[in-house]
């Protein structure tokens, strides 16, 4: 009877537990944007409550009812939130409280209670009080205009552009200019050379915010100009999240099109991995293979002839639409009550999952390739076709993504867990008519057909361990971070199989066209990085003050090797009757058979092709920030980074033993020690305005890839990229980093309702900037290498607003936009300006400047949005577009090529549905105006030719998430 007495007594109080809701929220501290440890919260005229935490959240157990909450902390200003609503079962999230410092006595602050939490508005916060450039978005913000991932929603942020739909790029600065990191860590991205990650992967329901820090402080990277995105995601929900969605895409060209071309892969391409279908034979890598003049048997180079896949033609199939699905779930936990006592310090639990699946299907009708050359006679203008390629290509892409982490959290300590796997895997295959001009320079002339079969598998497994501690009473704050990532990237069985012919012919020969080809490549990256920050906070001349110093270490290491292998005719060059690329390796065309087929391959080991590469980044760091007088706030810094990449590889004369040769054995090619210094100021005009100006000095390293030995073949375009030990003329052989000095100036005008304007104006110094620079000596094929041109600066004007229409009674319209004019120039290097001026255009006059490449001259966003909370409805429109940019520096006979201008311009519209809106139904429409990207040469009074174009026509989205 007891123990049955006890029983009922727990369901009992477990029954009663569960009747009671929750009160969870943030106190900031309204004079510095920062949140406030041991605020005390509890329900007026009662001992119930509690105390915010490291992160100023707090979190109170009530029965159902109404309540008036008091928030009170030591010389701040007592407010009081009255008729707070607590359901049973349910979570009342109020808005973030900013306490004002109680300068004089003043009476309680009394607001009524708002159960949604305006995260707009403690983001502009955060900008407002913040020393440094900020810009981003709020996850509030990001459910409006119904963005379904990080990538689509930092379009709205101010200078920020988004290039092959996945990376950001800050000011219309490319790639190597702009960094992407993950709560604070700097993480590489499925892509090992770029610096940042692929950004259609996080979904935006487990974000809190995304920033962009303009300038440079001590504590961040060195190693960015343009700006450092931050994406934070959550680690306590203060709801618990379950979503599920569900969504397809629908492009009129590209979907349900039975011309879609592809080629059988393997069983696991769904999972965006190879199954082994596309490895290369085990014995493949014997330094002599199985061939007619290696001295095998007929049989065994029949037999290693036939381990190879002998499909080498695409195949027309219907396409499918895109589809994709996601699933997300977090919560946070109370590992204890603090109901009844609110000094009780009970620890928190937390975790968040979310796994995506993307399968995309883009089909081109018309995929065009160029290469154009200046004419040798001055006196004309237009440039001479050296090699043409039209064709159709078929692309599916598989992106697979798994997030998962969890917390723990006291009110002073916070330990954090988060790990993330990515796999992506695309299937390309293509068809397409060469033409190659004989009155090119260089050029033999002849017509060929090619068919082109790709994949390209990439995985990256990164984790991350996290602790934040807050020393009680004594200002000091420790924060600590360790990130491991393997990263592996691999192309596998590469195929490209061209055949040449003549106008009339109807029999067909690899000849000028190249013989078929496969190609196997592999990449893996091993990255370590961590670092730990320590913070003090004082008091200066009476006003609040922090100390930061701190250190990092990063360690990278990659090996990378490329294997070619090159199918010929044992007696003569292979000749076939037919197009069908599927026909070459039948039974009867193999050695020793018909044809007399066989593989050869220039593989040797070591092997040119292959290199292996470290580098290790030590940084220390000291900064300072005080009030210099009551409204100028300043942030000193310095940071110190020693930088060192060693090498092992070799030229090809190298591998084959010439003492002409070159070869490195984990030698150092880059070694630096640098001091980078940061200055920030801010000035308080008002409560509502502020006027900031920085300088810094920042740098840009070259890659592993780009300082290598590497030659790199695109099989679509047909275009060699080679390492910048390569020396080729005047040029290379080296690879130097950039350095630059930052200067930034800007004035804010914050208004209500996370309304806002901006201007800012930015100047930069570039020294030994790197580009990428089509090599003027190799005039027979297409080949571009990384190097230093001459210095260089751009000047920059950046503008943003965010208004509501209310003044116009359309109180649920909204204006917002952002607009970016760069002006850049670089001064030549003798060896590019010679080269230019000796093909000079009669009346042509070329000084030595130029724009910089990777840069853009403008960039915009802007759109309008109408909102219905109460209707659970919300639609926007949203245009981006980024200006002509200077992409591939020309030089000698070759001219350069600009990407041209593509106009973005999308429609999303979503709606919730039911009494607790849980069921959202989002509808887009993307590419409106239906725009190419067009990448272009450009001559003087010459008439753009096409480098590279397509057509992504416009697609019809239509998602269905539903909050259990």
């Amino acid at each position: 009877m007891k123990n049955l007495f006890i029983v009922f007594f727990v369901l009992v109080s477990v029954w009663a537990q569960a009747q009671n809701g929750k009160i969870r929220g943030t106190v900031i501290d309204g004079t510095n944007g920062e949140t406030l440890v041991g605020v005390t919260v509890f329900v007026k005229g009662t001992t119930t409550g509690t105390i915010t935490d490291l992160d100023g959240k707090y979190s109170i157990d009530l029965a159902a009812g109404t309540y008036d909450i008091q928030i009170s902390y030591i010389s701040y200003e007592t407010i009081i939130v009255e008729g707070v609503e607590v359901k049973a079962n349910d979570i009342t999230v109020m808005n973030d409280v900013h306490l004002g410092q109680n300068v004089q006595d003043i009476e309680e602050v009394v607001i009524k209670a708002k159960v949604m939490r305006t995260t707009e508005t403690a983001l502009q916060t955060m900008k407002k009080k913040s020393t440094v450039m900020l810009d981003g978005i709020s996850a509030s913000k990001i459910q409006l205009i119904g963005d379904a991932t990080a990538v689509e929603a930092a379009k709205r942020i101010t200078g920020v552009s988004i290039q092959d739909g996945k990376y950001i790029y800050v000011r219309g600065l490319g790639d190597r200019y702009s960094k992407t990191t993950l709560n604070g860590m700097d993480i590489p991205g499925l892509d090992p050379d770029k610096n940042s990650i692929q950004m259609d992967i996080f979904p935006t329901n487990l974000i809190n915010n995304m920033m962009v820090s303009k300038n440079f402080t001590a504590d961040l990277p060195a190693d960015f100009t343009g700006g450092v995105m931050n994406v934070e995601t959550k680690d306590f929900p203060e709801r618990k999240i379950f979503s599920v969605s569900v969504g397809t895409s629908y492009n009129p060209d590209m979907h349900f099109n039975a011309d879609y071309l592809t080629y059988e892969g393997g069983d696991l391409d769904f999972l965006g991995m190879d199954d082994g279908t596309r490895k290369l034979p085990s014995n493949a890598r014997q330094e002599a293979i199985p061939s007619p003049i290696s001295g095998h048997s007929s049989e065994e180079a029949n037999a290693f002839i036939n381990s190879f896949n002998p499909e080498l033609g695409a195949k027309s199939k219907t396409s499918p639409t895109d589809f994709s699905i996601g699933i997300s779930y977090g919560n946070q936990i109370d590992l204890g009550s603090n109901k009844e006592n609110y000094a009780d310090k009970a620890p928190k639990l937390g975790y968040v999952f979310s796994a995506s699946y993307k399968s995309k299907y883009k089909y081109y009708d018309q995929y065009e390739y160029g290469d154009y050359q200046l004419n040798k006679d001055k006196s004309k203008f237009e440039m001479v076709n050296a090699t043409t390629q039209d064709g159709r290509l078929g692309e599916h892409e598989v992106l697979i993504g798994l997030l998962g982490g969890v917390a723990y959290k006291t009110n002073l300590s916070k330990l954090r867990f988060t790990v993330m796997r990515l796999q992506s895997g695309e299937s390309k295959a293509g068809q397409f008519y060469i033409d190659n001009n004989s009155l090119a320079l260089g050029q033999s002339g002849y017509l060929a057909y090619a068919n082109n079969l790709q994949y390209n598998e990439r995985s990256l497994t990164n984790a991350l361990l996290n602790g934040k501690h807050v020393l009680n009473n004594t200002g000091w704050e420790v924060d600590w971070r360790i990130s491991p990532t393997l990263s592996i990237s691999n192309d596998p069985d590469i195929r490209k199989t061209a055949f040449t012919f003549g106008e009339n012919d109807t029999t067909f020969s690899a000849g000028a066209g190249g013989n078929p080809t496969r190609i196997w490549r592999e990449l893996k990256e091993i990255s370590l990085s961590s670092k730990f920050d320590i913070t003090k906070k004082y008091k200066f001349k009476g006003n609040d003050a922090s100390l930061k110093f701190g250190a990092s270490y990063t360690y990278k290491d990659r090996d990378y090797e490329i294997i070619k292998y090159d199918l010929v005719n044992f007696g003569g060059q292979p000749t076939w009757n037919s197009l069908d690329a599927n026909l070459v390796l039948i039974p009867e065309n193999i050695y020793p058979y018909g044809a007399n087929f066989y593989y050869q391959t220039d593989y040797s080991n070591p092997n040119p092709n292959e290199y292996s590469a470290n580098s290790s980044n030590i940084a220390f760091y000291l900064s300072n920030e005080f009030n210099v007088f009551a409204k100028l706030k300043t942030t000193l810094g310095l940071r110190f980074e020693s930088f060192v990449m060693n090498h092992t590889g070799r030229d090809q004369a190298g591998a084959q033993g010439s003492s002409f040769g070159k070869v490195l054995k984990n030698e150092k090619v880059l070694n630096s020690f640098d001091m980078f210094p940061s200055i920030n100021l801010i000035y308080t005009l008002s409560n509502e305005q502020n006027l900031r100006a920085s300088f810094s000095r920042t740098t840009a390293r070259p890659s592993f890839k780009e300082l290598s030995f590497a030659q790199i073949i695109d099989p679509l375009s047909n275009t060699i990229f080679n390492g910048a030990l390569h020396v080729y003329g005047d040029g290379g052989g080296n690879l130097s980093a950039t350095y630059i000095n930052n200067y930034d100036l800007r004035w804010e005008v914050f208004l209500k309702e996370g309304q806002m304007f901006s201007v800012s104006g930015f100047y930069k110094q570039f020294e030994d900037p790197i580009e990428l620079v089509r090599i003027p000596e190799q005039q027979t094929s297409t080949e571009y290498q990384p190097r230093n041109v001459g210095d260089g600066n751009l000047m920059g004007l950046e503008l943003e607003f965010r208004k509501n229409l209310a003044f116009m009674s359309l109180n649920n319209l909204n204006l917002s936009g952002n607009l970016t004019l760069v002006d850049s120039k670089v001064e030549m290097t003798d060896t590019e300006y010679n080269s230019r001026k000796s093909l000079e255009r009669n009346g042509e006059d070329i000084d030595n400047k130029r724009v910089m490449a990777g840069q853009a001259p403008y960039v915009i966003n802007a759109g309008i949005t109408y909102g219905l909370r109460s209707k659970g409805f919300d639609a926007g429109i949203f245009y981006n577009v980024k200006g002509e940019t200077l992409s591939i520096v020309g030089g000698g006979i070759f001219p350069d090529v600009y990407v041209k201008p593509f106009n973005s311009l999308n429609l999303s519209v979503n709606k919730k549905f039911g009494q607790t809106q849980r069921l959202l139904i989002e509808f887009k429409v993307s590419n409106l105006l239906n725009n190419d990207y067009d990448e272009v040469y450009q001559a003087y009074k010459a008439q753009d030719q096409t480098f590279k174009k397509y057509s992504p026509g416009q697609s019809f989205s239509i998602g269905v998430k539903y909050k259990l």
